[in-house]
């Protein structure tokens, strides 16, 4: 088992998958932050540690951070358009981790980012795309721009403008 914030996730898309709800939480059983704060928030699903799914959101939609993450988890499990929806019998394989979003801020150069501490969201016009910090396979700055851009549907020759923001990652 995780922390609250994995168990939440898990426990959101396992009865959302199995009864097609989401599930009755008792919120008092949760840390006051998840009740009254709220946040960005991803949510990551791996299966046979591979990427099985990834959804979240910049910055907080929901009235705070517990349904912030109840509605990422489901959206990571069956929404997310580069996987099929999970079924049943895979959730008993799933890892799930939640990234809680700091505040981005506008950095002016690369060299204002640390691919393990730092987020980036990369803008132009109505187009982001945004990559999450320390992630495998990704270790330079520019790989996490070039990522993120092509997220956004941004092309390589294209002005943008960058944010960079730190998470708190539970798994």
């Amino acid at each position: 088992m995780g922390d609250a914030y994995t168990d939440l996730a898990r426990k959101t898309l396992e009865s959302y998958v199995t009864t097609g709800h989401m599930p009755d939480v008792d919120r008092t059983a949760l840390p006051n932050e998840m009740t009254k704060d709220r946040a960005g928030a991803f949510v990551s699903l791996k299966k046979h540690g591979q990427l099985r799914g990834c959804i979240g959101t910049i910055g907080p939609v929901q009235p705070c951070l517990a349904d912030e993450i109840m509605n990422n988890a489901v959206s990571a499990g069956t929404g997310d358009p580069r996987f099929r929806p999970v079924r049943q019998d895979e959730l008993a394989d799933l890892v799930y981790s939640v990234d809680v979003l700091g505040e981005p801020e506008q950095i002016y150069s690369l060299d204002d980012l640390d691919v393990h501490r730092y987020g980036v969201i990369v803008s132009n016009g109505r187009r982001r795309g945004l990559l999450l910090p320390d992630l495998e396979g990704v270790d330079t700055p520019e790989e996490q721009v070039g990522i993120a851009m092509q997220k956004g549907g941004i092309a390589p020759e294209e002005p943008i403008m960058l944010e960079r923001f730190e998470v708190v990652r539970h798994k």
